[in-house]
């Protein structure tokens, strides 16, 4: 600084003495009165240091005997957060925040007259009113910052308002980079829904596409945000989660808010974790399938069928797919998948339902206690009811338990169209799987989609003409 008295300031301590109880960890707070700044505004306990002969952890043990009797050991004292602020007046003070969770004594009013109120108050329900200088150290401290900045302008009130919050979030080393983050213009409508957020956390698919962040508030509670990868996605997802997806109510998660012109969406989290990649027993893996198939028909019968065309949607990308894939595909691949979408073309239609359209284990989540949720409802459209168990088709591969499993839990078999139909789906799935993950450079996709045409290679035991064509053709199917 050049010329004139360096810049000084204040230096405060506030006391977050927090105790656990059932309902939730609670903090201890006073409310202000008498001829002081703020009366009548709740506060955690404070002061200001006595001297430069005084540093902030002694300060801190002195005050809170002072004001609530409590006695405090130096080694129980744990540095919550620092925050820089400045009041709607101007003037600008640095507070050091404080955890305690050990004490001696029972807190209670020792300053009358500037305090006529203490009481315990859960972190996830703060009182009104509120000094905004303490409780933007208390959401900084939730959000487990360690430095954060405060600067009310002149026309704030002194209370928390949060139409006037000024809090400001410094990341320190550890926190996540500013690229794993979304849009600031995600953040600000994510905020406004749910609250200040403490964290973000991407959990996005490993290969190219939409992207997911699980957020916790600050206050407290969970939430994914997601945005999409294009509009189209966007509608879908946006569209079930507004039509037929609550009625398969805690299997799902809960829309709460969407914005079309970032392709954004904020949904509820579900308890539980993928079932992708889980170790169980073969008991086991047969009940959650049973579990899958009871979702499945839930889905399928979330709205009332309609009738539909006979040819699979899929089949008007077929070329474009091939182009795609052929440098990938096995010899007699193409035949075989050429032979499946002629015959698709002539079988009889099957009605329309809603579908999940990325119905496989990774989609599916598997709490402790047992239940069952499905996410992430992008590519959901109207299409026969086996669409939706082409792509889970690999995790039953070998096991036909598990196939039976489902069925049983699905309530009904597949009808024999449904089945050819099925076979049909899972040629051209794992065509688009071929091509998509070459293009993307996704391994485990493009693996998985090999492995579906290898195994229908396999049973049909013919690289043109699948015997299963040759018995189906007997029936004559109507076009």
């Amino acid at each position: 600084m050049s010329g004139g008295e360096r810049h000084a300031e204040p230096v405060d301590v506030h006391l977050i003495l927090r105790r656990e109880t059932a309902e939730g960890p609670e903090v201890l707070l006073s409310r202000r009165a008498g001829q002081v700044y703020a009366a009548g505004l709740w506060h955690l306990p404070s002061g200001h240091l006595d001297g430069p002969h005084e540093d902030v952890v002694t300060a801190l043990i002195r005050e809170a005997h002072e004001e609530t009797g409590v006695v405090i050991s130096p080694a129980d004292v744990r540095a919550a957060v620092t925050v820089h602020h400045r009041s709607p007046h101007g003037g600008a003070r640095t507070g050091f925040f404080f955890e305690v969770r050990h004490w001696q004594g029972t807190p209670q009013i020792l300053e009358p007259g500037v305090c006529d109120a203490m009481d315990w108050y859960r972190l996830d329900d703060l009182p009104f009113p509120m000094v905004a200088y303490c409780r933007a150290g208390l959401d900084a401290y939730q959000a487990g910052s360690r430095l954060a900045v405060h600067f009310q302008e002149p026309d704030d009130p002194i209370s928390y308002a949060p139409a006037t919050d000024r809090l400001r979030l410094i990341p320190g080393i550890g926190f996540a980079p500013a690229s794993a983050q979304p849009d600031p213009r995600v953040q600000e409508f994510a905020e406004r829904v749910v609250g200040r957020i403490a964290e973000w956390t991407d959990t996005s698919w490993a290969r190219e596409g939409s992207r997911v962040w699980r957020v916790r508030g600050a206050a407290g509670g969970t939430w994914y945000v997601k945005i999409h990868q294009n509009g189209r996605f966007h509608e879908r997802e946006v569209g079930a989660l507004r039509t037929w997806v609550p009625s398969l109510g805690p299997a799902a998660p809960r829309l709460v808010a969407a914005d079309k012109n970032l392709r954004a969406v904020v949904v509820t989290a579900l308890p539980g974790r993928p079932v992708h990649g889980a170790l169980h027993t073969p008991e086991e893996e047969r009940q959650f399938f049973r579990r899958i198939g009871a979702l499945a028909a839930a889905i399928h019968r979330s709205a009332p069928p309609r009738p539909g065309p006979g040819a699979p949607v899929a089949l008007r990308k077929l070329e474009r797919h091939l182009a795609g894939a052929r440098e990938h595909l096995a010899p007699g691949d193409e035949e075989m998948i050429r032979a499946l979408a002629d015959y698709a073309a002539r079988l009889p239609g099957l009605d329309l339902v809603p579908t999940h359209g990325d119905f496989q284990l990774r989609n599916l989540l598997l709490s402790e206690a047992g239940t069952l949720g499905v996410i992430d409802f992008e590519r959901s459209e109207e299409g026969p009811a086996v669409r939706d168990f082409a792509r889970l088709s690999d995790a039953w591969a070998n096991r036909p338990d598990l196939y039976e499993a489902l069925v049983a839990g699905y309530g009904r078999p597949l009808t024999p169209v449904e089945e050819e139909r099925l076979t049909v789906e899972l040629a051209l799935d794992a065509l688009s799987g071929i091509q998509y993950g070459s293009r993307t450079g996704d391994p485990e996709l493009l693996e998985r989609s090999r492995r579906t045409l290898a195994r229908l290679r396999t049973a049909h035991r013919c690289a043109s003409t699948p015997p299963f064509l040759e018995r189906a053709s007997e029936r004559r199917p109507t076009p």
